[in-house]
């Protein structure tokens, strides 16, 4: 038994099989089963094609090989090209495809693992150096039978993903009959990725560091979301310990249904609203299941990040109706796309940044790209004629980004109103705080702001100076630091004077302990993941709001994150332990 501890993303225990995929190796594939409708002859001619295409690869890079590096550098690629020949390699291959009637996939990966295993176990040096030429050729020959980059992950049967990372649309794409959580070496705890699987419901555990490279393709494996633990091959006592934790937090959730339509009110009748945090259009049916009054944050760029192609104005424009008409009335909060700090944007430079987190990301990105900006606006004021919605720009640092985004967002109206196509012409247009710089200089923005919504993902980020996402500095990562406290403290206190709604959209609310000092700090409005929402109305039901701002107030008074953390958390637990109920925590 092997436990490995990681960062948790998404709550949730799932024991299962695991398939460790996107394996830069190519040695771990997952087992396909030919279907009864599919000619195992077909599957060996896709090898062929395959091998016949890496041949030709392996020829053009020896040519280019000998002309840079001289021809005895560039002769080990005709070993490749030899192994591509050779009856020992190939024979094996076309025989596991017919006899096994598995995937050409898994058939190239076995082979080339087990003839791996041989030259690693060999007493000549010069063998076991043929190893990474065998891993090498298999990457080569998997890149060719999969085609592109990403595609559905999908399996015979009900897995558990491993890999070294995954992409937001790969993660969005999994066939959810199959996948019941995965888990990564890479990633932070409010990653795009971590926010997908949060959405989905899949249960998720990330920053693992080395588990792609001990586990092994089948083995049965234990995914504790709540405590961020994955546990390789557990024994049997741990397992039944698992399984009845499993059966205590469903018997938990199915309880946590009974309050979604029971009013989001505190003991002495302050109104909280919850809110869903979204993606997809499909939320929304969970969003309200579960109690939420509306959605208060729609992240747009997921329409970029799930295709290969840029979505026109109708794509976009369809999104927003669709959401406009699901809600029937209800709140609506629209974030304009927050690209440039992801893989989508970075892959497709001409020159990557150093360090996108600070480069041209979010309103920034907008700013630059007025096509891709403009045909976003014109499509959220056309689906505005639909029903009530705001508008939210991301990452504004200064006074003058607002300006010149909303100049853009008025400019726009006017196009729309002088070619007769109706928009709500009163449309709100608020902005996200994200950054110490809008935080300081809140006052300056209420101004011209209809509303202001706390981002505290991206703000603790910036306050701590910590890169969400990476694990090697993720225990650095406290939204309860006395800074990041003030900051949000100093932000409600604005919106309340200048009579400017105050919300906060970022993961940390989503957290009943944060939750409810985030009510003592003033705010009324918190949204979040739909999964969140239940736990959440037990906690404003089992509080006053006068507990909730003595919370604040103590919390405000320790110069230490961890002190601050552990009052506040023991306090949380002490008002309202029914929000607690069926968490697992060490």
């Amino acid at each position: 038994m092997d436990v490995i501890r990681g960062i948790p993303v998404s709550p949730g225990v799932v024991i299962g099989r695991l398939a460790v995929v996107d394996d830069t190796r190519g040695r771990w594939v997952p087992r396909r089963v030919l279907g009864d409708d599919i000619d195992p002859a077909a599957e060996v001619e896709r090898f062929e094609a395959a091998r016949e295409a890496s041949i030709e690869d392996l020829q053009e890079i020896h040519r280019e090989a000998t002309e840079q590096m001289g021809r005895e550098a560039a002769n080990v690629f005709l070993f490749h090209i030899g192994a591509l020949n050779d009856k020992a390699i190939l024979d094996p291959i076309r025989a596991c495809i017919t006899q096994e009637r598995v995937g050409a996939e898994f058939a190239v990966a076995d082979t080339l693992r087990k003839w791996s295993a041989k030259f690693a176990a060999h007493k000549d040096p010069a063998f076991r150096t043929k190893v990474n030429d065998l891993d090498d050729l298999g990457t080569r020959l998997l890149g060719h039978l999969s085609g592109a980059e990403s595609g559905t992950l999908s399996f015979d049967g009900p897995t558990i993903v491993a890999s070294r990372d995954l992409t937001p649309s790969q993660t969005a794409g999994f066939d959810r009959d199959t996948v019941l959580a995965f888990v990564t070496d890479l990633g932070g705890p409010t990653s795009h990725t971590a926010i997908v699987a949060r959405a989905l419901g899949l249960p998720a555990v990330v920053g693992l560091k080395t588990l792609t490279l001990t586990a092994v393709d089948g083995d049965t494996v234990i995914v504790d979301g709540h405590r961020g633990t994955v546990i390789l091959n557990p024994d049997e006592p741990t397992l039944q310990r698992y399984e009845a934790s499993k059966k205590a937090v469903e018997s938990y959730r199915l309880g946590l249904r009974e309050v979604a339509g029971l009013p989001s009110v505190t003991k002495d009748g302050v109104g909280i609203e919850l809110l869903g945090n979204i993606e997809f259009a499909d939320e929304i049916k969970t969003v309200l299941e579960m109690g939420g009054h509306g959605v208060g944050l729609y992240r747009t760029e997921f329409l970029y990040l799930t295709n290969n192609t840029e979505p026109t104005e109708e794509d976009h424009y369809e999104a927003y109706a669709a959401c406009v008409k699901q809600l029937d009335g209800r709140p609506l909060t629209i974030r304009t796309v927050d690209l440039g700090a992801d893989k989508y944007t970075q892959a497709r430079a001409h020159a990557p940044e150093r360090n996108p987190f600070l480069g041209l990301r979010s309103i920034r990105y907008c700013l630059q790209n007025l096509p891709l900006f403009i045909t976003q606006l014109r499509a959220l004021l056309r689906a505005s004629a639909h029903g009530p919605m705001k508008i939210m720009f991301p990452l504004v640092s200064s006074v003058h980004e607002f300006r010149q985004a909303k100049h853009i967002l008025n400019d726009v109206m006017e196009d729309l109103h002088e070619a007769g196509i109706p928009f709500d012409e009163s449309v709100a247009v608020g902005m996200m705080v994200e950054t110490p710089a809008a935080a300081v200089m809140i006052d300056a923005f209420a101004r011209d702001v209809d509303f202001f919504s706390i981002g505290t993902n991206d703000l603790v980020q910036y306050t701590l100076a910590v890169d969400r996402t990476n694990e090697r500095v993720a225990h650095l990562y406290q939204p309860l630091h006395p800074a990041v406290v003030k900051l949000i403290r100093d932000v409600s206190r604005a919106g309340r004077r200048r009579e400017r709604p105050v919300s906060c959209c970022g993961e940390a609310a989503a957290d009943p302990a944060i939750a409810h000092l985030l009510i003592g700090l003033g705010l009324r409005t918190l949204s979040v993941t739909a999964s969140s929402i239940p736990p959440l109305k037990r906690l404003v039901r089992a509080v006053t709001v006068a507990d909730c701002e003595r919370t604040a107030r103590e919390a405000l008074s320790f110069d230490s994150e961890i002190e601050a953390a552990a009052y506040v958390r023991d306090r949380a637990r002490r008002l309202a332990p029914e929000a607690f109920e069926g968490r697992l925590e060490d």
